[in-house]
């Protein structure tokens, strides 16, 4: 008998869900109030009204009247979307705890009718990189070895190529880095509790982490990391995803071969041909 094989799972759902309950009681969300700073600045550069807009949030009191009628919806597995439904569709910084990110987006373009809009914001590869070697070094200095520990996060380039995959047209993914100064490494993991964005993959240690692994990686980040006035640094990389649900009256490519008009003629000048090389 033949058994299918699963896909490795990355995040505990359950975990994360404490975590961000957790952080709901006292939210350290600038992120999210950037990001949504950020979409609104978007929109407003796009020709189009859009009247039914659907946002996925971990915490939908950063979008509260921003965007007029909207329909908030949880992130979960299976999105809360009806089959085009919305104009609309913004997945708010989220998608980096995704067992499956394309299914995700795949969701959101089935909730998007012709022509609608999806824009997806996650943390990019380049995330928290000062946090990840400080315990990594801490780690192998105290126990002689490493555990997962911060979320793996992907680089720009593959993330782009989820919106192919998930059908939509005019793909176009992009990144802005915040960096953000601390105090010490543990005020740095302090925030990201309050933002329930601490450890919660499926293959973590299920055990506290040991002070002198802590104490070792905060002396490391703060002799290679270092901020001005004895501060750390500590860098955030925010992917833009933007895709369109395809539409007759979208712009297409066209076909090898099918110009009109020669390149030189456009730039008024001579064509010839280069020169062979010895």
């Amino acid at each position: 008998m033949v058994r299918a094989m699963r896909a490795p799972v990355l995040t505990d759902t359950k975990a994360l869900a404490r975590h961000r309950a957790r952080a709901a009681h006292a939210p350290a969300l600038f992120l999210h109030d950037l990001t949504a700073d950020e979409v609104q600045d978007r929109l407003a550069e796009v020709n189009r009204a859009f009247i039914n807009p659907a946002i996925v949030t971990p915490f939908p009191q950063v979008w509260a009247g921003r965007l007029p009628g909207a329909r908030v919806v949880a992130d979960a597995d299976v999105l809360d979307l009806a089959p085009e439904a919305h104009d609309l569709v913004i997945h708010a910084l989220a998608l980096h705890w995704a067992n499956d990110p394309v299914g995700q987006i795949i969701q959101c373009a089935r909730a998007l009718r012709p022509d609608g809009l999806f824009i997806g914001v996650l943390l990019g590869g380049q995330t928290l990189h000062e946090l990840r070697a400080a315990l990594a070094q801490a780690e192998a200095d105290v126990s002689g070895g490493l555990s997962p520990r911060v979320l793996p996060m992907g680089e720009i380039r593959d993330l782009g190529g989820l919106l192919q995959r998930a059908g939509f047209a005019l793909p176009v993914a992009d990144s802005q880095s915040q960096r953000v100064s601390y105090s010490d490494a543990f005020h740095l993991m302090r925030d990201l509790r309050a933002m329930g964005e601490t450890n919660a993959l499926a293959a973590r240690l299920r055990r506290f982490t040991g002070r002198a692994v802590l104490g070792r990686a905060a002396t490391v980040y703060a002799q290679h990391f270092p901020d001005a006035d004895d501060r750390i640094r500590a860098t955030f990389e925010m992917v833009y995803l933007t895709g369109w649900k395809p539409h007759d009256s979208q712009q297409k490519p066209l076909r090898p071969g099918s110009a009109a008009a020669r390149l030189a003629d456009a730039l008024n000048a001579q064509e010839g041909i280069l020169p062979q090389g010895d």
